[in-house]
């Protein structure tokens, strides 16, 4: 298999849709907001907007052997999908560390792997070193496709526009309202993501016209990143993109929920993964804050996180929402004390933070292994 064959190019061309009137350009060349972003949250909770998200990678993969191939790759059970079923899967080092995290879809001759901005070429080259003699063939689809983000029902006048090769649209269902079938979750609270009904749609950069045109006309209207951003916190969702760095566990981020199948056979970082879930703990824990009194300063990702002088953690991601003001999700070391009322220094603003447990401290070691008796110990009388 020749890898000119199986490779496109990873640059990814404007988004037409920052055309549209209001757009402001974010840094990834996709539009951060078209007007007021809290009023494009709650456009986006109604199913009357979607966000442009033609940033994102989408990666081709056929081929006969593409299911098992995958799923003796990566961390979720793939070799069991139907055609029109989605899933979320990890690609881990041989340390259980996220290296990448993909949206999967299946439409019975493709698997097509959604990946964050800037990840899918990379995806790509690890991928084709790894088919070895399997009958796969992977394309990085990126720059021919657009993908938008939705919540609820996605209009039916986008429905033809949808990518369908296959005769079954490419529509990736968000699992995170749901523990899916072997996954596990950590956070004891209510859970945010009950009531998450996202999903995703490719669509052909050639059909990127039409879009602009429903638009124009105000068939359909459009929402920023910004307002997407602070719906995805407050659901407690991670991206990689955002939340993830080189030394990331999945449990630190409760992504055992929706990512991790903790019952399938191997794939590279499953020890780790089995040690750290039932002998260990995760040595940070993902939390979501709440700031205070904040008018105008933002954290901005890798702002420090401090209980008193001490620093425990930094934010990851934060974002002005419509009901709950500005609020922020933030890797803490494991022992920070999670009663603790905890501020951020935001460029030298200390702003206070409440902070909603979503990982636990004591999250993992679940096989209750008893402890044995050192050898040469001396049993004292009592």
């Amino acid at each position: 298999m020749a890898d000119d064959a199986s490779s496109a190019s990873g640059d990814m061309p404007p988004s037409p849709l920052t055309a549209l009137p209001g757009a402001i350009v974010g840094a990834t060349g996709v539009a951060s907001a078209y007007g007021n972003s809290l009023t494009e949250q709650r456009s986006l909770l109604a199913g009357s907007a979607l966000v442009d998200l033609s940033d994102r990678g989408v990666i081709e993969v056929s081929g006969p052997d593409r299911l098992g191939w995958l799923d003796s790759l990566l961390s979720q059970r793939l070799d069991n999908l139907t055609p029109g079923q989605s899933a979320e899967t990890l690609l881990l080092d041989p340390h259980g560390h996220v290296q990448h995290a993909m949206r999967v879809f299946e439409d019975s001759q493709t698997t097509w792997l959604l990946v964050d901005e800037g990840r899918a070429a990379e995806l790509t080259k690890w991928l084709l070193k790894m088919r070895f003699m399997k009958q796969v063939e992977v394309v990085d689809r990126s720059a021919e496709m657009l993908t938008l983000g939705y919540f609820g029902e996605l209009p039916d006048v986008l429905v033809p526009l949808i990518l369908q090769p296959s005769d079954v649209p490419v529509i990736w269902h968000d699992p995170w309202n749901a523990v899916t079938e072997g996954g596990w979750q950590y956070s004891a609270q209510e859970h945010p993501g009950t009531h998450w009904n996202y999903s995703e749609a490719v669509v052909p950069r050639s059909a990127a016209n039409e879009l602009v045109d429903l638009a124009t006309a105000g068939v359909i209207s459009f929402a920023g990143t910004d307002a997407f951003e602070a719906l995805r916190i407050a659901a407690w969702r991670p991206r990689i993109a955002t939340e993830g760095d080189d030394n990331a566990l999945p449990h630190e981020f409760d992504w055992l929920r929706t990512a991790v199948h903790l019952n399938k056979g191997c794939y590279r970082g499953q020890e780790t993964v089995a040690k750290v879930h039932n002998l260990g703990h995760p040595p940070r824990r993902l939390a979501f804050l709440s700031l205070d009194g904040v008018d105008v300063v933002l954290p901005e990702a890798g702002a420090a996180v401090l209980d008193g002088e001490t620093e425990v953690g930094h934010i990851t991601s934060a974002a002005r929402h419509f009901e709950e003001g500005v609020i922020a999700l933030a890797i803490l070391k494991r022992n920070a004390n999670t009663e603790s009322e905890l501020v951020v220094d935001a460029e030298g603003t200390r702003i206070p933070a409440t902070q909603v447990v979503i990982v636990p401290p004591e999250a993992g070691r679940t096989a209750n292994v008893p402890r044995l008796p050192r050898l040469g110990a001396v049993k004292r009388e009592g």
